[in-house]
């Protein structure tokens, strides 16, 4: 359980294997992860988009829901139509409060006799819990305690698939299911947070270092920490929570309306669905947009975004320099007024006011694979 002279970090399956590696540790949600390796967080992040990455994404939370209905259950907590899930399909949805804010944000997977989630790491005990108290009677919640979650991203990510896994290749985006991979039983999903092609695969604590360690024998694999992480999925303008989005933040506001399907916006049924489908009709009084500053100084997280008089319009929510974009990209929320593409902003860096403009986004296309 120790990392970094601090007891009470918890370790995920692969910590000794991070240490044979060489990585730089970190406390980060509760747990002693690795930022980097000796490769650079900037050459972790180009040979993810160049060739495959591997990630420990171990602290994660997945959870199991079993019940008569808990696709229906669900559906009174999210916004998101898990109904409409066919058999190993999988959903990016929301945890929505009753004012509309975000709880958390959350990947659900029609595992046939049960629903597979899987949510973020600092926010796990809290969604645990929300669940638990929501779904009291409808369905059962059962965490999977302290399993592996590996993320294989890049373009050579299938290829590497098809080695250790056949018919993994054959799989598209936002589709789960039951392989072996290496000869370990594991449950693996084509998706990923940068934007990248790429699988999930969840895999039982004590096989978990087995697995990494067939997959970084892969000449086209190299680990990857949570630095290049974080700079691929802002270039691919992914939200991280508790940065971009959190309770204060409706899915409008957002930019994540897409993830309401058109029967949830009929139909309603979820908490703070008053606001959300107000601001669905008539706009919200903010959105989150791309940015793209002038010059080459990153806008960092807090930088006030400021009008052409010095007024200031909102803030960055996610910022620094975007390797595979060739430049500082930046993420944040600004009045509707101002949020369409091409409107110029400044940026207010270390007192000095630069010039920017809202961007489209992703910063970089992504790479999917939908068959």
């Amino acid at each position: 359980m120790a990392g970094n002279g601090d007891q009470t970090l918890k370790q995920t399956p692969l910590h000794a294997l991070h240490l044979e590696l060489g990585a730089r540790m970190v406390p980060f949600a509760g747990y002693d992860m690795p930022v980097q390796y000796p490769l650079g967080v900037l050459k972790e992040h180009l040979h993810t988009r160049a060739a495959a990455g591997l990630f420990d994404v171990s602290h994660m939370g997945q959870v199991r829901l079993t019940g008569d209905d808990p696709a229906t259950a669900l559906e009174s907590l999210v916004p998101g139509d898990i109904r409409g899930l066919a058999p190993g399909g999988q959903r990016y949805t929301l945890l929505t409060n009753a004012a509309g804010g975000i709880l958390d944000d959350l990947m659900v997977t029609n595992a046939g006799d049960h629903l597979y989630l899987v949510v973020n790491a600092a926010c796990k005990d809290a969604d645990i819990a929300h669940l638990r108290d929501g779904l009291a009677g409808r369905a059962e919640v059962a965490p999977f305690g302290e399993w592996g979650l590996l993320a294989l991203q890049g373009p050579a990510a299938a290829a590497v698939m098809a080695r250790l896994a056949p018919g993994a290749e054959a799989m598209t985006f936002m589709t789960s299911r039951k392989l072996a991979v290496a000869g370990i039983d594991c449950g693996v999903s084509r998706s990923g947070y940068t934007g990248e092609d790429g699988f999930e695969i969840s895999v039982a604590p004590d096989r978990a270092e087995a697995l990494a360690r067939a997959l970084l024998a892969e000449p086209e694999v190299a680990a990857i920490g949570l630095g290049a992480r974080d700079s691929l999925r802002l270039e691919a303008g992914l939200c991280l929570y508790g940065h971009d989005i959190d309770e204060t933040t409706t899915p409008v506001e957002a930019a994540l309306t897409w993830t309401i399907g058109k029967r949830r916006r009929a139909d309603g049924g979820f908490p703070g669905a008053d606001r959300i489908l107000a601001q669905i009709q008539d706009g919200p009084p903010r959105r989150r947009v791309g940015i793209r500053p002038d010059g080459r100084a990153p806008a960092r997280e807090h930088t006030d975004v400021v009008d052409g008089d010095g007024g200031r319009i909102g803030a960055v929510t996610s910022g620094g320099f975007g390797p595979s974009a060739g430049g500082p990209v930046a993420m944040a929320y600004v009045d509707t007024a101002r949020a369409a593409a091409d409107t110029p902003l400044g940026l207010v860096v270390r007192g000095k006011t630069l010039p920017g403009r809202v961007v489209k986004m992703p910063f970089v296309p992504h790479n999917y694979y939908r068959g």
